[in-house]
C-alpha cells in the first residue's frame, strides 16, 4: 500500500497542495476536522487511519520519541523543525519518502527532515 500523510495543523498548507498536486495522498487534520484535538489524539488519529503524521510540532516528537520507548504501537511521525522549513525541499523530500517506503517500513519511526 503506498505510503499516506496526515498534517497535524501546524504544517503550511502549500506543503500538502505541493504533494498533492504530484499524486501524493495527504490528508490533514484540519480537512479532517481534527485540528482541535490534542497531540497524543493527532497520533491516535494517524494510527487509526494508517497515515504517517507530519509534524512541525516539538511535542508530538516528544511524544513519538516515549511511545517508541514504551513500545507502544504507532503509525510513523516525520518531523522538521519550524525554523529549518525550506518548502520546495521538505515537498521534495515528504514525496521521496511517500514514493519509496510503505506504511509498515515507517512504522513505529520517527524520520528526521531534510533527509
Amino acid at each position: 500500500m503506498p505510503l499516506q500523510f496526515y498534517f497535524d495543523q501546524h504544517v503550511p498548507k502549500v506543503i500538502a497542495d505541493g504533494l498533492q498536486s504530484r499524486g501524493v495522498d495527504v490528508l490533514t487534520a484540519f480537512e479532517d476536522g481534527s485540528s482541535e484535538l490534542e497531540d497524543d489524539q493527532l497520533l491516535e488519529r494517524a494510527t487509526l487511519l494508517k497515515r504517517i503524521l507530519f509534524s512541525q510540532d516539538e511535542d508530538l516528537l516528544v511524544l513519538a520519541n516515549d511511545h517508541q520507548r514504551k513500545g507502544k504501537s504507532f503509525s510513523g511521525v516525520i518531523y522538521l523543525a519550524q525554523r529549518r522549513t525550506i518548502i520546495g525541499q521538505c515537498v521534495e523530500d515528504l514525496e521521496l519518502i511517500a514514493k519509496t517506503l510503505t506504511s509498515e517500513e515507517v512504522k513505529n519511526t520517527v524520520i528526521y527532515l531534510p533527509l
